[in-house]
């Protein structure tokens, strides 16, 4: 406890001097190397790891409307862009909307890299991008969105090949005005569907890990029935605890399919960066996920934060996501908001303008300083297209933003 409060202090007191100046956060702690033996492992892998979130939006960006040697030619230079830059793990979303970016048995062709929901390939996009990535020494875990069917009501668009239908059809599904179409996080019926989606990605492609966003509940109403039916058997049962549980039964039932299938293979989720949010909205028990074994290998909380937000300081944001780890097999990789990179952050208050004011720096000092933390592995990147931006308007605080970073991952 001593050791912490030394620390902490000397976090706080050089984080200032960290946002003025050039130098170097010491750097006093190893990060552990992963004993990674499968045949699908990489070879002289970085003990860091270093992550960009490619979402959909990327796939429909470079891959969308192009013929196959177009669609190749931009895999491989999203890669050469990655490798150039020291990064080492890709997060593609291959399921953003109860669809695939590869050939499924469970789900249609996704609408972000063909025309119409369920056309036909010309190409399997998550073996292509497998292959590449591997040749690079670059890791790929496969970013699934587990309940998320649309972002709006409409449902012209979903094909009769999407398991969605059957559950709206028999209620296991909901359509939430103003949110969008949603599997109902408490039935059985949508963890099945889930852990069957992940069974099928395990079973068909060499992915080194699973990654779950921070969509967890999407409504408050979704799972009334099923909540009444539980709280009849336990009258104790508080609605949110309900939540809570179904979540949590389902990642450890992610994580224990991962694991039965390969050991080696990671299992990790990227909540919200507000502690309180997980437990009020999202219903993510994110303490007990970071306690107890089990549930998750790595935690990649979103701290989408400057060092100078108001609300959510990133210093100590970051710290107490790392405090809150009691599982030494679990890791630290704290999300950093790549995108916020030259433009003002609103909800940071007085410390709107940081970004605009000190950028060109402040990823770079976020990774410094997360070094230190006691469960720190590795950091991510909220998403590709904001660190290779071709916005005029922010284009040059980006690069500088990106080349700072490039030197301290290259000395490291």
């Amino acid at each position: 406890m001593k050791r912490f409060c030394l620390w902490f202090a000397i976090f706080i007191g050089l984080a200032g001097v960290l946002l003025l100046s050039k130098v170097d956060f010491p750097q006093k702690k190893q990060i552990k190397k992963q004993e990674i033996t499968d045949t699908s492992s990489l070879s002289n892998k970085p003990t860091e790891k270093r992550a960009i979130f490619f979402s959909y939006i990327e796939l429909s960006h470079y891959l969308l409307d192009k013929s196959e040697e177009e669609a190749k030619q931009n895999i491989q230079m999203v890669l050469d862009n990655m490798q150039e830059n020291y990064f080492n793990m890709l997060l593609l979303q291959v399921r953003s909307f109860s669809d695939a970016i590869y050939p499924s048995n469970l789900f249609p062709s996704s609408r972000m890299v063909v025309a119409n929901e369920g056309d036909a390939f010309s190409f399997d996009i998550l073996a292509y991008f497998l292959s590449e990535a591997h040749q690079r020494d670059i890791e790929v875990h496969a970013w699934v969105n587990p309940y998320r069917i649309r972002n709006s009501v409409d449902t012209d668009n979903i094909s009769k090949s999407n398991p969605a239908l059957l559950a709206l059809e028999e209620g296991y599904a909901k359509s939430i005005e103003g949110k969008g179409i949603f599997y109902n996080p408490a039935r059985e019926e949508t963890k099945q569907l889930i852990l069957n989606g992940i069974q099928e990605l395990i079973d068909n492609y060499p992915i080194d890990g699973i990654h779950f966003d921070d969509y967890f509940y999407p409504d408050a109403a979704i799972d009334d029935l099923e909540y009444q039916a539980a709280h009849q058997e336990n009258q104790a049962l508080s609605h949110d605890t309900f939540r809570l549980n179904q979540v949590s039964d389902l990642i450890q039932r992610v994580y224990t399919l991962v694991k039965t299938n390969n050991a080696h293979l990671l299992f990790g989720i990227s909540p919200e960066g507000n502690i309180d949010n997980n437990y009020t909205s999202n219903f993510v028990d994110t303490k007990r996920l970071m306690k107890e074994k089990g549930f998750i290998d790595y935690i990649m909380p979103q701290i989408y934060f400057g060092f100078e937000n108001e609300r959510k300081p990133f210093l100590q944001t970051v710290t107490e996501w790392n405090n809150l780890i009691l599982n030494d097999d679990v890791q630290l990789l704290p999300a950093l908001a790549f995108y916020k990179v030259g433009k003002e952050d609103t909800y940071a208050l007085k410390g709107k303008n940081e970004w605009i004011d000190h950028g060109g720096d402040i990823i770079k000092k976020e990774v410094l300083v997360s070094r230190n933390l006691s469960h720190y592995q590795g950091f991510s990147l909220f998403r590709y297209d904001s660190l290779f931006s071709s916005d005029e308007e922010v284009q040059t605080v980006v690069k500088e933003e990106r080349e700072n970073l490039k030197e301290a991952l290259q000395s490291f």
